[in-house]
């Protein structure tokens, strides 16, 4: 089959990828750019937000190659071109496929099914046809931009097909994927109908990263009951034609902590943070969450356990303010328009019943900001509120952690979070238990001086010594270790 591909690539005048290309390739839904134009009509691309490319950007700085995505717009082509060092290698997708295999099958069936399905999942065929489809062409792309015995570095959920595609296409490779969300349970995966397919998509890479452990123990026990292929310890040896050895661990992700405690420390995030508090009526006391408008982020309990604290006098409305950023997030998705209206409509009542003339209690922003504003925010919080009712890692926890100046800052983290596995100085907290909830927020809130810089120095300890470049390094050195185990060096 590589032969053939080979042949075809040629005859299409199309790189032959063991002759030039990328010997690293990133492989991701979105390219890490988004496209501006100008006053006079001039395009540019400038570096997008996001946590996936937060993580990722450094690593491709550092190392080049090629970045292969969707540009964010249905029905267009867009040539590849250079960005800061790499080369941005464009996937089209037309409109329907954005609403079926993104909006459907990638965020209607997968993501709630993988954060325990907190939403209920949709299992409509033609989603997952149309996720096939455009997992092939992703595949595809990747197969004419990478160099012969090129690394490939798959990313998340939206493309679990793609290793073992990629593998048919390019059995030279040494094919990486690493899920950035949860992996569920067996009794939540078990609901997918495409279940076997899934795990045989990800068998496809030499070594597969998960954020804790348990969700490469919940694959591995998934691939043992749901397929033939062998499991030991923590590998699955693939039984047929392509006996390679599929490794599974965790990678707990992180960020690039010096870069944001230099951006929190320029002149220009001080002076937004002095700006920030004079915009807030300068407070005594300030509460912060910044996440994603997105179901899984808790932000009803977050919002309602706040909203209580006021209401019953606990935390003062005059002194004392809860600024809750809610970033847009897939706003075509009913379930995520639906909890757009119930936050708007929550956080109005509790303002309009609490808040007297002036600042409201909760100042609530339904908006995208640059990292430099984040920053701000982060300085500024006197408490840090992140409360997912699950998350696969949750990058928000140890930018706050960074950013944060001194050590009096305090975190409350729910214990839903991957990250909690790591941050165990934090405040945990149960998401679900709004009493509780409201406890440990007013323990945060009012704990001794000797406590929270305890606590804080601790986190600060494992956010500078855990960084974004040990983690793929990580991932990178075991990849390039275990990649060779089992495969035919005599294919291709």
């Amino acid at each position: 089959m590589y032969k053939d591909f080979q042949e075809e690539t040629n005859v299409n005048n199309t790189p032959q990828s063991t002759e030039q290309g990328a010997t690293f390739v990133v492989v991701a839904n979105r390219l890490p750019v988004d496209r501006i134009v100008g006053e006079d009509g001039e395009i540019d691309w400038q570096t997008a937000p996001g946590g996936l490319v937060t993580a990722l950007e450094p690593v491709m700085r550092q190392r080049g190659g090629s970045w292969v995505g969707w540009h964010g717009a249905p029905d267009e082509e867009v040539e590849p071109f250079e960005h800061d060092g790499y080369t941005i290698e464009p996937v089209p997708l037309s409109a329907q496929e954005v609403v079926e295999y993104y909006e459907g099958f990638s965020n209607a069936t997968l993501w709630p099914l993988y954060h325990d399905s907190v939403a209920f999942p949709e299992y409509h065929r033609e989603w997952y046809e149309a996720y096939e489809v455009v997992n092939q062409r992703f595949a595809e792309k990747t197969a004419q931009v990478a160099a012969h015995g090129a690394t490939v570095w798959v990313q998340d959920y939206q493309l679990q097909l793609v290793p073992r595609m990629l593998r048919e296409l390019r059995p030279d490779l040494n094919i990486g994927f690493f899920l950035h969300i949860p992996f569920p349970p067996m009794e939540l995966f078990d609901q997918l109908p495409w279940r076997v397919e899934m795990l045989e998509g990800l068998l496809g890479a030499d070594l597969v990263g998960f954020q804790v452990p348990g969700g490469a123990s919940n694959f591995l026990r998934l691939v043992r009951r749901r397929t033939e292929h062998r499991v030991d310890r923590d590998r699955a040896k693939l039984v047929g034609p392509d006996q390679h050895t599929c490794v599974a661990r965790a990678y707990p992700i992180s960020i690039d902590t010096q870069g944001f405690a230099d951006l929190a420390n320029s002149p220009e995030a001080i002076a937004e943070a002095e700006q920030l508090l004079a915009d807030l009526g300068n407070p005594s006391k300030v509460f912060v969450g910044i996440d994603r408008l997105d179901y899984t982020k808790g932000l009803r309990q977050r919002v309602r356990a706040m909203g209580e604290l006021f209401s019953e006098g606990t935390l003062d409305p005059h002194d004392t303010v809860f600024l809750q950023v809610a970033t847009p997030s897939r706003e075509r998705v009913d379930e995520y328009r639906r909890l757009r209206d119930d936050i708007d409509l929550l956080v109005g009542r509790i303002n309009s019943e609490v808040g007297g003339v002036g600042r409201p209690p909760i100042v609530y922003l339904h908006a995208s900001f640059p990292r430099a504003t984040m920053a701000a925010m982060y300085r500024i919080a006197d408490v840090m509120i992140v409360t997912p009712l699950r998350d696969g890692m949750n990058l928000v926890a140890k930018e706050y952690i960074a950013c944060n100046p001194g050590l009096d800052g305090a975190l409350v983290l729910s214990e839903f979070a991957g990250a909690a596995r790591e941050l165990r100085q934090a405040y945990m907290v149960n998401p679900y238990d709004l009493n509780g909830m409201k406890e440990v927020v007013m323990k945060a809130a009012t704990d001794s001086t000797q406590n929270r810089r305890r606590r804080m120095r601790a986190l600060k300890k494992q956010v500078s010594e855990n960084t974004i470049d040990k983690w793929a390094d990580k991932f990178l050195t075991d990849l390039d270790a275990k990649g060779d185990m089992g495969k035919d060096t005599n294919a291709g």
